[in-house]
């Protein structure tokens, strides 16, 4: 009986409960069965548990958008070259229908992606997520490119430390933001240019001195709330801020003044910008696809624990002393 972990209250992570599945239900039309080895964390399943995402749990619930695992049984209208094949998965699927925490998993096949063979399992499950997000807002929407400066806060997160080295492969300037300087020695050697500790230094006079007083053309933004503020203050003339998180409890006033005299676009961002189009993810899995396989992107690991320490995992990722990716392997 393969072990799965339930949602079963809206609340923290100690409402996750290790359970043993009966018979896991077979694929169906357009799914696969992954034997899962690793699965990768994200704030979207800390929010999910906690009812603030965009999608509402439906209890009880399973949880998890990324796994690498080895695919064991295909669906009707599914490619049999697809068996055996170790994937890792893209998420934009449904938690409440596909999730994957656990040692078996129902998933679409149109989320399955093959990732180089040079990366272990549990490196396949700090993939997806993290270069797709940073790609979309920096690539796909954002053009950056050699001269640019580009500030990226919660930098130490598992898409920060993706958007610095997107950052530096498109040849741009990478400008941490982080809450102190603790984790500044770190951030630095895993490529950022420079770091701000936004709690104890003036983030717009820094990125003023940064970039002689031009301002950041790109901002990329996990954290929004009165934040926002000063990263419209810290952009240049022109500029474009991605907000693709909302860390902050606090809501999030729009910089009227600030947006009209520098002429800023502030843009919502998702994921699912890139994933529910078929030729923008066709471009995207390639362009990660061969940075990885050269050794250009390298996803940063930050802590690994089993599935029974479930619990204790979540706990951590919503701790924030990571830096990078924390992953449960199976």
């Amino acid at each position: 009986m393969p072990r799965i972990i339930r949602l079963h209250r809206i609340g923290g992570p100690e409402n996750l409960k290790l359970e043993h599945e009966a018979s896991l239900r077979q694929p169906g039309k357009g799914e696969v069965k992954l034997r899962v080895q690793a699965v990768g964390l994200n704030r979207a399943e800390a929010a999910y548990i906690r009812g603030f995402y965009l999608e509402r749990p439906e209890l009880p619930s399973r949880i998890g958008y990324e796994a690498a695992g080895v695919v064991e049984a295909v669906g009707s209208d599914v490619d049999s070259n697809w068996m055996g094949k170790h994937v890792a998965t893209v998420p934009g699927y449904s938690m409440n229908r596909y999730g994957v925490l656990g040692e078996e998993a129902i998933v679409p096949a149109s989320s399955l992606a093959q990732y180089p063979t040079r990366l272990s399992p549990t490196e396949a499950a700090a993939i997806w997520m993290q270069y797709l997000t940073a790609y979309g807002a920096l690539v796909k929407f954002g053009d950056v490119h050699a001269g640019d400066f580009v500030v990226v806060t919660a930098a130490s997160s598992s898409v920060g430390l993706a958007a610095i080295q997107i950052v530096k492969a498109q040849g741009a300037t990478a400008i941490a933001s982080t809450r102190t300087s603790m984790k500044r020695n770190e951030l630095l050697s895993l490529g950022a240019d420079h770091v701000i500790a936004s709690e104890e230094e003036d983030l717009v006079e820094r990125v003023k001195e940064l970039t002689g007083g031009k301002g950041a053309r790109i901002v990329f933004d996990a954290v929004a709330g009165p934040f926002l503020e000063k990263l419209a203050a810290a952009a240049a003339p022109g500029g474009i801020v991605f907000e693709y998180g909302f860390l902050s409890p606090q809501p999030t006033p729009f910089p009227l003044v600030l947006a009209l005299t520098k002429g800023l676009s502030i843009r919502g961002y998702a994921i699912g910008e890139i994933t529910r189009d078929a030729e923008r993810l066709r471009a995207a899995k390639q362009y990660i696809f061969e940075r990885l396989e050269d050794g250009r992107f390298q996803p940063k690991i930050a802590r690994v624990f089993s599935l029974s320490q479930s619990v204790e995992a979540y706990q951590y990722l919503e701790s924030n002393a990571q830096i990078g990716k924390v992953v449960i392997t199976i």
